[in-house]
């Protein structure tokens, strides 16, 4: 019995291959090992430009805190330098010269009356607007509320003016808090209106069936789904009611209603200003606001992910 070999071409033919596979073969470490160093290299630029942006958000409040003990000369000598002794008589003197219990408590009551407004009127707007979506009336007055977005409500401070004085509420904790309320309303409205509209229609016809009436709905079965949102809300109009100085200006007079903002502008001056005092009266300013944002830091991270994701 006569064996054949392999014809030549058929050989020839089946090289090639082989040495494309184990080109192949070993081109595979290579570019994993590109990858994961593009990978580290990105990382790394990421970290860098991140270190830096921390840095810069972190310089003010350094040089904030740092100057709270030192005196005037010494601020001025070396504002970055670190304080050669620990002194809180400042902070003390800070606290007595603002009235601070005083402007806190009015500070606490026009942002939480502002928030439970904003929250309560925003919230049964964006769900009313929502099921309507369809009608054109809610369609107009939807377009009507995103305008409020485009214009700051210092352009109609006169006409402001003049409601309040014709309501009598001048000088009053009402008039700033209706203020507040209603020149948030646009953009809480825009984000009840869309996460609204993720909610299926479905649970509320249960409810129906079940003999619940619109409020009842909205407060039982709708408003604990928005819960992402009202913290969301809650975040934002905080911030701005807090550290709002024009409405008060505006329509608070006397020290008995100023709020904390009103408190450390009467320590700054036109020709002189008390640097060693303001300072302290800075910190204890934004004080609350940062224990609220510890306190809130995983509601606030859950609101804005809930908001995004709606």
């Amino acid at each position: 019995m006569t064996v054949h070999a392999s014809p030549p071409a058929i050989t020839a033919a089946l090289e090639p291959d082989t040495d494309t596979s184990s080109t192949t073969t070993s081109a595979r470490p290579a570019r994993r090992r590109s990858r994961i160093r593009g990978t580290r290299r990105r990382v790394a630029l990421t970290f860098t430009a991140l270190s830096i942006l921390a840095v810069l958000v972190l310089l003010p409040m350094y040089y904030l805190l740092v100057n709270t003990f030192k005196t005037t000369q010494q601020a001025a000598e070396s504002p970055l330098g670190l304080p050669t002794t620990i002194d809180f008589s400042r902070y003390v003197n800070a606290f007595v010269e603002m009235d601070y219990p005083r402007a806190f408590l009015n500070t606490a009551v026009i942002t939480v009356g502002s928030v439970a407004g904003t929250i309560l009127v925003a919230s049964m707007a964006g769900y009313a607007l929502s099921r309507k979506a369809r009608s054109r009336f809610a369609g107009f007055v939807f377009l009507v509320f995103l305008a409020g977005l485009m214009f700051p409500y210092q352009m109609a401070i006169l006409g402001l003016y003049d409601v309040v004085l014709r309501l009598g509420i001048m000088n009053t904790h009402l008039a700033v808090i209706l203020i507040n309320a209603s020149t948030g309303l646009p953009f809480a409205i825009f984000l009840f209106y869309a996460f609204t509209r993720t909610i299926p229609i479905e649970l509320e016809e249960a409810a129906h069936i079940d003999g619940a009436g619109i409020l009842r709905t909205f407060f039982t079965i709708v408003f604990p789904l928005l819960r992402p949102i009202v913290a969301t809300v809650a975040i934002l109009t905080t911030l701005n009611v807090w550290n709002d100085f024009m409405g008060p200006l505006y329509f608070l007079r006397g020290s008995d209603n100023a709020v904390i903002t009103q408190q450390i502008s009467r320590n700054v001056g036109q020709f002189t200003t008390d640097w060693t005092s303001l300072f302290p009266m800075l910190v204890l300013g934004v004080l609350p606001l940062l224990i609220f944002y510890l306190v809130m830091q995983r509601h606030i991270i859950g609101g804005v992910s809930g908001s995004l994701k709606g």
